[in-house]
């Protein structure tokens, strides 16, 4: 057996399985050490006291309830970010008077903090409109930029073939602009995707709404409730990490051809 692994090549650490458990175990073994040698819970908790943390939090209405409204102010403002910035691509790029109005603003908006947006954004809107706006603030930019650089790699050439095929416009966008742009589109998505997580709880936190988990991280702070703190993020680090699964798959499904 040992042999046969020498000769093909494979070996234990290749396991998918131990790809994820024996880097989990190390790093839980690291936590725990440091925990007991730090000797101070209200800085660093045992994992124990985080998992109890996340098991009492995970049996209550507000848990589920701040967790699925958090989702849906992000992803409201992904959806937002992106049909805008599909818009704003298509016109900088078609018109050069919208490229050299709009270009400037939308690298303003990439240049600017997020911190500096969400206290901007909360004299205009309501605090639980705030997680969405800023989300899709801050993917309108990488769309953009993605679908931006995705038409201008375009191949004349296969345009100038469209042309003299005599393709429909139907036919020449699936054909030709689809498959130029499907790499830029999907590296834009992903990128946005966690772009958008990452500034929407920041926004919870800062702006809190009723019911969100950055407002359950800003009361855990408050409250000195290091185990449910550091719970809390164990939860935005599951939340975002399946999303991006949810996502590499739909967009290998959609854009690959």
């Amino acid at each position: 057996m040992a042999a046969h692994c020498r000769t093909t090549g494979i070996t234990m650490w290749d396991n998918k399985y131990v790809k994820i458990l024996l880097p989990l175990a190390f790093w839980l073994g690291v936590w725990q050490i440091a925990a007991m040698t730090a000797g101070f819970p209200l800085l660093l908790p045992t994992p124990v006291s985080v998992e109890c943390a996340l098991l009492e939090m995970a049996v209550t209405g507000a848990f589920w309830r701040s967790v699925v409204l958090s989702l849906g102010r992000v992803l409201c403002g992904m959806l937002l970010g992106s049909v805008l910035g599909c818009i704003l691509a298509l016109l900088t790029w078609r018109f050069s008077i919208a490229d050299l109005l709009l270009s400037p603003a939308i690298r303003v908006v990439r240049a600017t903090p997020v911190v500096s947006f969400i206290l901007l954004v909360y004299l205009w809107v309501t605090r639980t409109q705030i997680p969405s706006v800023i989300s899709a603030l801050m993917v309108l930019p990488v769309i953009w930029s993605s679908l931006r650089a995705g038409l201008d790699a375009v191949d004349p050439q296969l345009l100038e073939m469209a042309r003299a095929y005599r393709f429909g416009h139907v036919k020449t966008l699936r054909l030709v602009w689809l498959p130029s742009l499907r790499a830029h589109m999907s590296s834009g998505i992903s990128t946005g995707l966690g772009l958008a997580w990452k500034s929407g709880i920041a926004a919870e936190v800062i702006c809190p709404p009723r019911y969100a988990i950055g407002t359950e991280l800003s009361k855990a702070k408050a409250a000195l409730q290091s185990p449910r703190l550091y719970a809390w993020t164990i939860v935005i680090v599951i939340l975002s990490l399946t999303l991006e699964n949810i996502l590499r798959r739909v967009l290998r499904k959609r854009f690959n051809p």
